[in-house]
């Protein structure tokens, strides 16, 4: 239970995370977690929603796959996808991901499903569709950086959902 929110604009995309984890459904554990981070030598954002460990395995699975297969994030993520729908102990895992490299913004789940957006706004964990919505109204505001719009749209997640906190970290690609 989290928020990670990815948004994309022209040559830029950024994805930040809450920092807050809860242990079962009442008692916040840590405030200050770390769910959002850099993979495949820095050029893919990866962020996750769910159980920690579960969540962790995941990016090390996806950062094995895109070893695999030379950094390529739609190859990888499907790869990955297939190994988690089709492998008894994979399919145990509860998370979601997001990932993100110059090019391309996807979602993962653990139903084998690989998806990217049309308008370049993906929101996970139980505060992302509270932090997707915001987004998505401050995208075409003038001025706002993509930073900007994050950073307001995670507060606007965080001060309506329980299990997210305004403790964000945020990774940022530009394609320059």
């Amino acid at each position: 239970m989290t928020t990670i929110l990815c948004v994309r604009r022209n040559n830029e995309v950024v994805m930040a995370g809450d920092g807050q984890a809860t242990l079962g459904e009442a008692i916040v554990f840590k405030s200050k977690s770390v769910k959002v981070r850099r993979i495949g030598n820095g050029q893919i954002i990866a962020g996750f929603a769910g159980a920690a460990a579960d969540g962790i395995t995941l990016i090390e699975r996806l950062e094995s796959k895109l070893e695999k297969h030379a950094n390529q994030l739609k190859r990888a993520a499907v790869e990955l996808a297939k190994d988690w729908r089709m492998d008894k102990y994979l399919r145990q895992l509860q998370a979601f991901m997001i990932v993100a490299d110059k090019e391309t913004s996807l979602v993962i789940s653990g139903t084998g499903e690989v998806m990217e957006p049309d308008d370049g706004i993906i929101g996970i964990g139980s505060g992302g569709n509270y932090a997707m919505a915001a987004a998505k109204a401050l995208y075409d505001i003038e001025g706002l950086t993509l930073e900007d719009i994050a950073n307001r749209a995670m507060n606007i997640a965080g001060n309506i959902d329980v299990y997210t906190n305004h403790n964000v970290i945020i990774e940022r690609i530009c394609n320059e």
